[in-house]
């Protein structure tokens, strides 16, 4: 089995492939553009694994994806840009990448006989809900420039499924965290920022809601929806674990042992959803899918790998 990963040198993807080279008998290509967020010290330990090709390019470049594509059973598209507040500010970046880029990929994957097309996607294209959890026939109702597009890529990514006939598999998930993960996210930045002396930035009064899921849970459910899901389908994959970020605040503060006098409250994100909630049945009913991390382990080992890989982190704090 030839396996593509798109953005596996990010967060996730690096996991994935890590995941895939160790329990698996895949040979692996990496197609990663390495902005900001893409690290190839991620998979620098593996890069001489046999089963693993890396190239450094852009899912929009269709001559790369011609080059790589012949021969490739499944896609697995990570590559994405993520960051609500950058799309805030820039929010054709993410059109490119997450809309057009998608696109050339699965245009791609139409021309070069790719048999899968597993589109990882995010609750956040659903919007907020008040009460109760999205199911996987929620409308979509994004609220920011990132979600918009997502929602945009899973309808292309499910309409050629529809149109070509390629074996399309969606799966949205909710907030990932854990090791590697760039520190713009509210999780890595808030311990780097605690580890270095400095006060976190609390959106508004911190009420906003969010699932959390630890990457290597989301990554055995996207392996799950690879080996076992239906074509055409998409999958919730949630964490179970719902926090007030004011809450998972709390819990980073008593994890250093310091105050509310460390964070600093800043004006609320525009368009600010306030809750995230996904139900999970679907997923784990048909697949088998069960979180495994607790997220009191989950926040204890992703706060030591930080610990442990400073000048990791280091060399991507943000402002």
């Amino acid at each position: 089995m030839r396996v593509l990963v798109t953005g596996g040198a990010g967060f996730i993807g690096s996991h994935y492939t890590r995941m895939l080279l160790r329990d698996t008998d895949a040979y692996v290509t990496i197609l990663d553009k390495l902005t900001y967020a893409g690290n190839l010290a991620n998979v620098g330990d593996l890069i001489g694994d046999p089963r693993l090709r890396f190239r450094k390019g852009d899912i929009d470049d269709r001559t790369i994806l011609d080059d790589l594509m012949p021969g490739i059973d499944t896609v697995v598209h990570f590559a994405a840009e993520s960051h609500v507040d950058r799309s805030i500010e820039n929010g054709g970046a993410f059109v490119r990448t997450n809309v057009l880029g998608t696109q050339r990929l699965l245009d791609a994957a139409v021309a070069h006989g790719a048999r899968t097309f597993v589109h990882v996607s995010t609750d956040e294209v659903y919007g907020s809900i008040a009460e109760g959890s999205w199911t996987e026939t929620s409308p979509l109702l994004p609220n920011s420039p990132y979600s918009a597009s997502k929602a945009a890529s899973d309808l292309l990514a499910l309409a050629c499924h529809r149109t070509h006939g390629l074996d399309v598999r969606v799966t949205r998930s909710s907030n990932n965290y854990g090791p590697m993960q760039f520190p713009e996210k509210v999780i890595p930045l808030f311990i780097t920022r605690l580890m270095a002396g400095d006060q976190v930035p609390l959106y508004g009064d911190g009420r906003n809601v969010r699932d959390w899921l630890h990457v290597e849970d989301h990554c055995q459910g996207i392996e799950l929806v690879r080996t076992k899901g239906r074509p055409g389908e998409i999958y919730n994959i949630g964490g179970g674990t719902e926090l007030s970020n004011r809450e998972l605040t709390g819990l980073l503060l008593d994890a250093f042992a310091a105050g509310w006098s460390s964070v600093r409250r800043v004006p609320d994100r525009r368009g600010h959803d306030l809750r995230y909630s996904v139900d999970c049945g679907k997923a784990r009913d048909e697949l088998g899918y069960r979180p495994r991390f607790d997220l009191t382990s989950g926040l204890a080992s992703t706060i030591q790998w930080y610990r442990d890989n400073a000048d990791w982190w280091r060399k991507g704090l943000v402002a």
